[in-house]
């Protein structure tokens, strides 16, 4: 039934782009004056991308008959991290049709160490936890990997509850179940053995010290889970926790640590580690904002550390599509209510295409499509961005994503119907 289904899907949106008709799978967007939303659209600067075709194809045969997964992961800073526009753009991809839900979803209970968590999961926890991320060095004293960040205990009574999905009934977030955690985290003696709690059950996990992980294997899918650490002689670290159901679509994970830098992510050593876990078919790299806000920033040095990270992920996915998100316009505080516009930002767009140029990859333009330079000013005062003018409002975000999205349609509708030709 699911098959035939996501045929059924693939058939309908074949016919709709082979004719040249308006698909109702994009999203509506406002109309504002001071936006250029008419050019939303991927760029190929270099003029084709064969990697982002291998990954169509690879879309193809999940959207058209049901099988295999896509695994995409978008990366950046505090943007990622509130959840709201990864999430947007999930959400939109999802609703495609049910049946596109994949089988990974990975995780960090970022309320656990009191600060804002993505709003598309719920954390709950128990006992005491210390927390440092990747991005502000002095508290950079614990080992990290994908997440950026990581949670400590040594309270016997911790623990940490995951519920994937906002228990309401006018959540659009389509639900994720699960029947296997991977949990991310390790002790200096290897002597604190978390367990997951599960329907009154509580279940050991198979520890692999050189990966640093346990692997809980569930009697039933569910849609929360508590894990239980008995940390008495020592501290657990936790660094991430994967949940899996094994089943086909899309995946889409959102890794993001508030004030996260290019830097930041190269000093996670088991980064590259981590990242075998869900080995991505595409990644959308939304880093940026916070190196363009440094005062020493420099474009080349900027390049340079996205070679670096891209090669990370290339030796764990030689295959693996790039979309680069140029910074959003945004405004450095100069005294206590005065901001002066950060003009890096028009910078930081030449480095976007310039880098997408030289690995033949996607570049979604949020610079010039947002407006331009000064154009965070407008947004604010259309409530979309906050007073920072930085960071953008749930509106805000909700909007960023429905437009990325429609890009990514339009250039896989464009796919779709060159292949529609042969």
């Amino acid at each position: 039934m699911m098959k035939r289904g996501l045929f059924f899907i693939g058939l309908t949106l074949a016919c709709l782009m082979t004719f040249g008709q308006t698909t109702p799978l994009l999203r509506p967007v406002p109309d504002f004056g001071f936006a250029n939303f008419d050019d939303n659209e991927l760029q190929y600067p270099s003029g084709e991308s064969p990697m982002m075709e291998r990954f169509f194809n690879k879309l193809d045969s999940v959207v058209f008959f049901g099988k295999g997964n896509v695994n995409i992961m978008h990366i950046g800073g505090s943007h990622v991290q509130a959840g709201t526009f990864t999430q947007r753009f999930r959400d939109n991809l999802m609703n495609i049709s049910p049946d596109l839900i994949g089988g990974q979803y990975f995780v960090f209970p970022f309320s656990a160490g009191k600060t804002n968590n993505p709003s598309h999961f719920m954390v709950d926890y128990t006992g005491e936890w210390d927390y440092c991320r990747n991005a502000v060095v002095r508290d950079y004293d614990k080992t990290m990997g994908l997440a950026g960040a990581a949670v400590w205990t040594s309270d016997p009574e911790a623990s940490i509850s995951i519920i994937t999905r906002a228990r309401s009934a006018s959540s659009i977030t389509p639900e994720f179940v699960f029947n296997k955690v991977t949990v991310l985290g390790y002790s200096e003696t290897d002597d604190v053995i978390p367990v997951v709690e599960h329907d009154g059950l509580t279940i050991d996990g198979e520890h692999n010290a050189d990966k640093d992980s346990f692997v809980f294997r569930l009697p039933s899918f569910t849609d929360s889970i508590c894990i239980k650490v008995n940390a008495v002689d020592d501290e657990f670290v936790l660094t991430g926790i994967l949940l899996e159901n094994g089943m086909t679509g899309i995946n889409v994970h959102g890794i993001g640590v508030n004030g996260a830098s290019l830097p930041s992510y190269l000093r996670c050593d088991n980064f590259e580690r981590d990242l075998q876990l869900i080995k991505p078919d595409l990644v959308i790299f939304g880093i940026g904002i916070n190196d363009a806000s440094a005062s020493d920033f420099d474009k080349d040095t900027f390049k340079h550390n996205y070679d670096l990270l891209i090669a990370a992920i290339r030796r764990v996915n030689p295959d693996c599509a790039l979309l680069f998100i140029t910074n959003n316009d945004s405004y450095k505080r100069v005294k206590k209510k005065k901001y002066a516009v950060n003009t890096n930002g028009k910078v930081v767009q030449e480095a976007f295409l310039e880098l997408g140029k030289k690995y033949d990859a996607a570049v979604w333009d949020q610079f010039y499509i947002m407006g331009g330079l000064e154009s965070m000013k407008a947004w604010e005062k259309a409530k979309l961005a906050q007073k920072d003018k930085v960071h953008f409002t749930a509106d805000g975000y909700q909007l960023m994503g429905d437009l990325l999205y429609n890009a990514f349609l339009e250039s896989y509708m464009d796919h779709v119907r060159q292949n529609a030709k042969r």
